[in-house]
């Protein structure tokens, strides 16, 4: 039973002895303060809009036909280049050239009649000059001249009609330009009943392109005339294009509850990269200014931390709203600075630092080798679970 005590005795005085070399050590690590710290420079700041458009022709023209009839010839192909004027279809012009026959006899046999009825009223006005005739035949041949008239002037505009609708069945380049896309085929028959059919797109200039974007209504507001665009196709990744800002549209365009407004942008194309109906990734630099005192925004957010610093370090503080913190040996001054443009992650310095000045960022805690090679660190004082009886 000694034995028993004076083993239980010395295993409490070692318990204890660890217990205190455990608090002893916990009490010893020590977390370093550290501070980030930046250079003031010159750079070039930015603000941009992101969106996505498609790129087309400045200038394109859907060339279709006003009347009906079948194909009877195609000039041309995609991607035919073609000029003002030139012939590019034809269709079938059987039954027009009927129907201008038709309207021309229609024509001669109105001028015949025109002719009788001028005679024949000369005559019955003479007579009635003389009293011969009475008032109402008179009127009567004076009417019939009139209506001869108006059937040769009805049948003149038919003849012009049937010539024009024949001359629509040659069918020509309204613009100088290039084929984009073409709708019909050689024997296939167009119908003009209730619209116009649409036969080619005609494109006028490749080398100038445009890219129309949609901006969401929340960045459309910072996008004026003039802005630089840069945007990218999946085409060709490795090429950055450049391009204006020529157009501003006011009307809303809504998809699925969204919001957007169509913007122009210019898009030069002199080596023909860009093809119509590419998609464009957008980035619009909606201001810019170029080789200005630049610093960190988080700079201005920073501030030191009294129950961070040494006993050997303080503070000098200033009034001002805007400023940076500079550490001069044991001292955090505070700066005065007058900020200009900001994009969110560079801020412009318009007063108060000059280049290569020194400036803290933040702050952050480091531990020491020791307390870093300890791993985990533990609270003796936190509870433990329980653990199960092993006595027997």
């Amino acid at each position: 039973m000694k034995m028993k005590k004076k083993t239980y005795i010395a295993v409490a005085v070692v318990a204890i002895v660890a217990i205190a070399a455990i608090l002893l050590k916990g009490g010893n690590e020590k977390e370093d303060v550290t501070y980030d710290m930046a250079t003031v420079e010159k750079s070039d700041i930015t603000t941009s809009v992101t969106a996505t458009g498609t790129i087309e022709p400045v200038t394109s023209v859907t060339v279709g036909t006003q009347v009906s009839g079948i194909v009877a010839h195609l000039y041309v192909d995609y991607n035919s280049v073609v000029k003002k004027g030139q012939v590019i279809a034809e269709l079938d012009k059987t039954n027009l050239m009927s129907e201008l026959a038709s309207a021309k006899a229609q024509l001669a046999s109105a001028q015949s009649s025109l002719a009788y009825q001028k005679a024949n009223y000369e005559r019955y006005k003479t007579l009635y000059n003389k009293g011969l005739i009475s008032a109402n035949d008179y009127e009567q041949a004076n009417l019939s001249y009139q209506q001869a008239l108006q059937q040769v002037t009805t049948s003149t505009q038919q003849v012009n009609k049937a010539t024009t609708n024949l001359g629509y069945a040659t069918i020509t380049s309204p613009i100088d330009g290039i084929v984009l896309s073409k709708s019909v085929e050689e024997g296939q028959t167009v119908a003009a009943s209730f619209n116009t059919p649409e036969l080619f797109t005609i494109a006028q200039d490749l080398t100038n392109m445009q890219v129309i974007a949609d901006i969401d209504e929340a960045d459309i507001g910072e996008v004026r005339e003039g802005e630089r665009v840069s945007f990218t196709v999946d085409a060709h990744p490795d090429d950055v294009f450049q391009g204006r800002v020529t157009q501003v549209r006011q009307v809303a365009k809504t998809t699925s509850n969204v919001v957007t407004y169509q913007v122009v942008i210019s898009a030069p194309n002199a080596d023909m990269k860009l093809k119509p109906g590419l998609t464009a990734n957008v980035t619009i630099f909606t201001k810019e200014t170029n080789n200005v005192l630049t610093i960190p925004t988080k700079a201005l957010k920073f501030a030191p931390n009294e129950k961070m610093l040494t006993e050997e370090q303080t503070i000098q503080d200033c009034n001002s709203k805007e400023k940076v913190w500079v550490l001069d040996g044991n001292v955090f001054k505070a700066i005065a600075v007058t900020t200009g443009m900001s994009n969110g992650v560079k801020t412009e310095i318009k007063s108060g630092l000059k280049v290569g000045d020194k400036i803290i960022t933040e702050f952050k805690m480091e531990m020491d080798e020791e307390a870093m090679s300890n791993g985990k660190k533990t609270n003796p004082f936190m509870p433990k679970p329980p653990q199960k009886n092993n006595k027997k």
